[in-house]
């Protein structure tokens, strides 16, 4: 998931393919640290977005817009002065560096022509966009870095600007093998880790698609390299593969993809990562639509995950403190456990009592339950029946105990299992909407206080909605509003319901339409109930299924709450890759 030098190669590329030649119409600058150019090509109007975010530095050709302030800052203000209408005459990456030179030329206030670049710097936290001259010195930057901010390199107007070298690494692009060989040999490290710690541009993920093209652990050391002569021959074989990606790279030959992982995106690449299964691979045309397509996926979750904080502190809160409570009961249970040999102690004296001697410490009796002979400790100072009567006592209080914790415990542990389902709900939020829902479950169930007193807020987060690949329709519950919904009103009796066994999770409707299903058909919705459940980091799961018409729920039980006695079961992974998601 790194933003690297071969990443950059294939963005190079894709620019120079598309904006070579185009005139720079419009000049935006929509956050501080961003940019979106728009550009006037022969094929038409193009857009190139650019971040130098610390947290996520960019740059891909987007069809996407942005609103943009109503006063546009300092920067943004000089780079329309001096490129508005602007021609890109080349894009190009120094080395396999994660720096990309936008050229461009323009005329004066004078008429004449001036050429300019534009670099953008894609190096995480040191991320920036310069302007520079024809002769290399910066007119402004996006951000400015002082030295007092860098002893490295200082990126402020009037500055002449140079690639920090603060790492020595050897250009890919250009090795040959016996530096190759030198530079894997020359410390002990894993071979992954000598790729990417010696070569500009390549990633960790890089080098261990390289190790494994080569059919070499890339966790191992480069000692083996060294030592024998099937050693020396793996490391040939290593380098022929990282020679032959490099040449790729030189002709431009990308393949980008992005690699799937129980049906959320992990990993991309700009070349094909053979490391994953070709099913788990979604292969793109585009490096822009690829970044724009993962990182949309990625920040659905992250954004979702932001706006839950507050929602998640106030479920994990109640959830500790009704655990706390649980772990309690059940300790003070356990010290009930004793109240039936109380009860016997006072059975067994008012039987053999008689055969106590008067001060007496304790009584040899039958236990007539057992058939074996027990020791009954004895009050010195009682009669065996005042002694029988103190073990009854006992034993009444202690049920007592029992049959008042009994039912505490029934009802923490369902509320444990309620707010753990509330977890499980904010875990696949996907969108805003669905935040209100599972925010209105914690209003009724007492959790949040509702402002003001108000109504109830019209709720528009839908069921998710699958196609099997053999045409059936599955829905699956968001929160648990939406599994009662899709449960007790949406599905029919002979529709099949499945769940997550022994954890939280959605309920998922495999509608039948009153055919016959396919074998398939149950493993796909069987493996929505494993992906929409807290076992979905899982390798398999074991999901319950019935026919609807078996599900029942209790009077008074909580949202999402339901029970079952008659059903299959199998275990099933949570990989959903395959599976046709529909608008709900």
């Amino acid at each position: 998931m790194a933003f690297d030098g071969i990443t950059i190669a294939a963005v190079a590329k894709e620019l120079r393919d598309n904006l070579t030649g185009g005139r720079i119409y419009k000049i935006a600058q929509p956050e501080s640290d961003e940019l979106l150019l728009t550009i006037k090509t022969q094929e038409g109007q193009k857009r190139l977005l650019i971040s130098a975010g610390a947290s996520l530095p960019l740059i891909y050709l987007t069809e996407g817009n942005k609103p943009s302030p109503m006063t546009a800052p300092g920067f943004c203000m000089l780079l329309r002065k001096h490129l508005q209408n602007g021609r890109i005459t080349d894009i190009t990456q120094p080395g396999l560096e994660r720096i990309l030179h936008i050229h461009i030329e323009h005329l004066n206030e004078m008429g004449d022509l001036c050429r300019k670049r534009l670099i953008v710097e894609i190096m995480g936290k040191h991320s920036n966009i310069i302007f520079v001259n024809d002769g290399d010195m910066i007119i402004d930057s996006i951000k400015h870095i002082s030295g007092m901010i860098s002893s490295v390199r200082e990126v402020l107007p009037g500055r002449d600007y140079f690639i920090p070298m603060t790492q020595d690494k050897q250009n890919p692009l250009l090795v040959d093998f016996p530096l190759f060989q030198k530079i894997m040999t020359e410390r002990n490290m894993p071979v992954y880790k000598a790729l990417y710690s010696h070569f500009t541009g390549i990633s960790p993920l890089v080098s261990q698609e390289v190790c494994y093209r080569a059919g070499i652990d890339g966790d191992s050391s480069t000692a083996f390299f060294m030592e024998t002569a099937e050693g020396s021959d793996a490391l040939k074989k290593l380098y022929e593969v990282f020679s032959g990606i490099m040449v790729q790279i030189k002709e431009g030959d990308f393949q980008p993809a992005i690699a799937y992982e129980k049906g959320a995106p992990t990993e991309y690449a700009a070349i094909p990562l053979t490391m994953y299964n070709k099913d788990s691979r979604r292969e793109f045309d585009s490096i822009s639509r690829l970044l724009e397509q993962y990182y949309a996926e990625k920040s659905i979750v992250t954004r979702i995950r932001q706006k839950s904080v507050d929602l998640r502190r106030i479920v994990q809160t109640a959830l500790e403190r009704n655990v706390k409570k649980y772990d309690l009961q059940i300790r003070q249970m356990q010290d009930t456990e004793k109240k039936d040999k109380y009860r016997i102690y006072g059975e067994l004296l008012n039987t053999y009592g008689y055969e106590a001697s008067p001060g007496a410490k304790s009584l040899e009796a039958l236990n007539y339950y057992t058939g074996e002979m027990i020791t009954i400790p004895l009050d010195p100072l009682l009669t065996p029946s005042e002694n029988a009567k103190k073990y009854f006592d006992k034993y009444g209080k202690l049920k007592r105990t029992y049959e008042a914790l009994s039912a505490l415990t029934a009802q923490v542990k369902e509320e444990i299992d309620h707010l753990e389902s509330i977890q499980t709900a904010l875990d696949i939020a996907l969108l805003e909407e669905d935040l209100v829902q599972i925010k209105e479950e914690l209003i009724e169930s007492g959790y949040i206080r509702r402002k003001g007193g108000g109504k109830r807020v019209k709720i528009t987060s839908r069921p998710f909605h699958y196609l099997s690949s053999d045409g059936f329709h599955i829905y699956i519950g968001k929160n648990n509003y939406q599994n009662d919904e899709l449960t007790f009103k949406s599905a029919s009796g002979s529709d099949w319901w499945f769940h997550a066994k022994g954890i939280p999770g959605s309920h998922v409707i495999l509608k039948t339409e009153g055919r016959s299903l396919p074998d398939t058909a149950f493993e796909e919705a069987a493996r929505l109930a494993a992906y929409y459940s807290k076992g979905r980091e899982q390798d398999k799961v074991e999901i319950d299924y019935t026919e609807k018409k078996n599900v029942k729920k209790p009077n008074g039980s909580k949202p999402g709450f339901v029970v079952y006695y008659t059903n299959y079961s199998m275990m099933i992974d949570p990989d959903i890759s395959s599976l046709e998601q529909l608008d709900s």
